[in-house]
């Protein structure tokens, strides 16, 4: 029997900014799979490297300063081919994005083209991909909106960014990353400037999107709330590394690296469960000091400034994976839960 490809296989990726004084690396042998119908969701604090990693999987790193990249980013499509992202031409890869792979970025507002009406960003990408008639193209885009569940539909087509309030621009971002159907959709932080009331109904509307299209989505967030309900597996990141990878259910219940567990710690929820056992009021936690430079990393663990259960060879050692291949930590305590 033929073992199912994953639609995305990422190995290895690095990603290093180079300047005058050689290169910094900023995202450090990431890997993670994404298979049919799947969420994984990619979580840790701001500057962890979530959004450059999309960002480097997508190839829309900027232009303004020069990079590397290395790994492999393996796409399998429709026809059961294998891309390797990092690897294929310009040309190439502007035929895989928005057709095969297509993300929805964190801010609408920087990413839609204001002189553009929302109709004719959408149709853009029908056209180019699907080689339709601008008619056909336009009659695609108006279907994008209805599903979307833009209300008056066929008299937004016609509006600017600028007309439109922040949800709705959020779901013109969707239209326009759905239109061509992709296998892989990459929603880096969809929700963060949206009120809570909003966040609730883009993020059902991205799930019914999912159930019926039947893509994977890689899901970037800082919000482990919404990672328990949206997503099936979990790999947390920090200081450009994935340091933990699990099943959601595993991870909420036993989180074994201390990064992991000082985050859900963080969890107004956890605070409150915590109260109901010991019967006792319980502060919100936090995690003590910062990040470290990028620069400043060291050949130790990442994490060992800010742990409170290091060893000494936290300090010097790179620590090995732990686990098996459904849940493992990057960590030298192999005997904590």
């Amino acid at each position: 029997m033929t073992a199912l490809l994953p639609r995305l296989s990422v190995r290895n990726l690095h990603t290093q900014l180079l300047h005058s004084e050689g290169s910094l690396p900023l995202v450090r042998g990431v890997s993670f799979e994404l298979f049919d119908g799947q969420t994984l969701a990619l979580v840790g604090e701001s500057g962890s490297g979530k959004s450059l990693t999309a960002l480097s999987l997508m190839r829309l790193l900027s232009r303004n300063a020069r990079w590397t990249c290395s790994g492999q980013a393996l796409l399998t499509d429709a026809q059961g081919q294998v891309h390797d992202l990092l690897q294929v031409s310009d040309k190439h890869m502007r035929h895989l994005r928005g057709n095969q792979i297509a993300m929805i970025f964190q801010e609408p507002m920087t990413c839609l083209n204001p002189v553009l009406s929302v109709g004719e960003q959408i149709a853009e990408s029908v056209r180019l991909h699907k080689g339709v008639n601008a008619a056909a193209a336009r009659a695609q885009a108006l279907r994008a909106l209805e599903q979307v569940e833009i209300p008056a539909a066929r008299q937004r087509l016609a509006e600017y960014p600028h007309q439109l309030s922040g949800g709705m621009r959020q779901r013109i971002m969707i239209a326009i990353a759905m239109v061509c159907e992709p296998r892989v959709l990459i929603a880096d932080e969809p929700t963060t400037a949206l009120d809570v009331t909003i966040q609730a109904q883009i993020l059902a509307l991205m799930s019914r999107l999912q159930k019926e299209t039947g893509m994977s989505m890689l899901f970037i967030t800082h919000n482990l709330g919404v990672v328990a309900h949206h997503a099936e597996r979990v790999a947390v990141m920090y200081a450009g590394q994935v340091v933990e990878h699990a099943q959601v259910h595993e991870l909420f219940a036993k989180p074994a690296h201390p990064y992991t567990q000082g985050l859900l710690a963080c969890l107004p929820g956890r605070a409150r469960q915590l109260a109901r056992q010991t019967g006792q009021p319980v502060a919100l936690q936090d995690i003590p000091g910062q990040a470290p430079a990028m620069d400043h990393l060291g050949s130790g663990c990442s994490f060992v400034g800010r742990c409170s259960v290091s060893l000494p060879a936290c300090q010097h050692q790179a620590p090995p994976w732990v686990g098996n291949p459904s849940s493992a930590r990057l960590c030298h305590l192999e005997g904590q839960p």
